[in-house]
């Protein structure tokens, strides 16, 4: 079982990916003070002694971390890395947070180490889109904001109106469940002045087979009906909780819709809002026994 020197150089391995030329300039830049702000404090630490603390860190207008997240909580303490489960864990390599007037971002980036040899390079492979994923979003999700502004703008609003708008980018992710036998995670993303971008992209990781699974591999060869027939089966007292109607002809499911494993293993099914409801129901989840 690998230790914290392990943990130390899997980061380092990620932090060693090279930032893509197409990432906006707004976003280097906040990478680059980043940096600057946390060998200023290296410095200052070897020269006076002092130990910087988490306190310190979160103080910083961009902050990198690498505290280890679990499904419930952060490591202790900076020096306390502890094993989750019995294959995998899941890090925070990278993030940046900036605030301006105009914007606040903040994102984390995760990063998936496997102890197993099993998994045959396939965290690799997925921190590589996870990571790709997430600057992409964050870049995007600036130029939108930048062309609702200047629309803002342009039809007579005032700066002053626009900055009571509290306009906010957020990237992050969380550990949806976590046991010896599966890793479930999801990555967001997310605009406080939309809901048309907001985006969650799910990986579901057999630590046993080493690679992701499908409603297939848990369901069987006719997941799609025997999902389906669940979601119809608990429509009716979503109904009559919520008092919304549910568009049970839109609650299909297939090989591109997303889900998420819980702690006992079961997939559950993910509807963004208005894809089997009005908006006022909210997004819409399904567990589906795999018994």
């Amino acid at each position: 079982m690998r230790g914290l020197k392990d943990v130390i150089e899997a980061k380092k391995k990620y932090d060693d990916i090279p930032i893509p030329a197409e990432l906006s300039e707004r976003v280097m830049g906040e990478i680059e003070k980043a940096e600057k702000r946390r060998n200023a404090a290296m410095k200052k630490r070897k020269f006076h002694g002092m130990r910087v603390g988490l306190t310190a860190a979160a103080a910083a207008a961009v902050v990198f971390t690498a505290a280890l997240n679990t499904s419930t909580a952060f490591a202790q303490s900076m020096g306390e890395l502890p094993v989750i489960g019995a294959v995998a864990r899941v890090l925070t390599f990278r993030s940046w947070q900036s605030e301006t007037e105009e914007l606040a971002i903040s994102v984390e980036v995760p990063s998936v180490e496997t102890i197993s040899e099993d998994m045959k390079g396939l965290a690799e492979e997925v921190n590589e889109e996870i990571y790709s994923l997430c600057r992409q979003y964050a870049d995007e999700a600036v130029v939108r904001a930048e062309e609702y502004r200047q629309a803002f703008l342009d039809t007579g609003g005032t700066e002053e109106e626009w900055a009571a708008h509290d306009i906010s980018i957020q990237v992050w992710y969380e550990v949806k469940s976590q046991t010896e036998d599966h890793l479930s995670l999801a990555v967001m993303g997310a605009e406080s002045w939309t809901s048309a971008y907001s985006e969650t992209r799910y990986y579901n990781f057999d630590l046993k087979e080493g690679r992701l699974v499908t409603l297939e591999d848990l369901l069987g060869e006719n997941y799609s009906q025997i999902a389906r027939e669940e979601i119809l089966s608990q429509i009716p007292a979503r109904e009559a909780e919520t008092g919304i109607d549910f568009w049970e002809e839109y609650a299909a499911v297939d090989e591109n819709t997303a889900f998420y494993l819980n702690d006992a293993g079961n997939p559950v099914i993910v509807y963004d809002s208005y894809a089997v409801a009005p908006g006022a129901a909210g997004p819409q989840e399904f567990e589906i026994s795999k018994n």
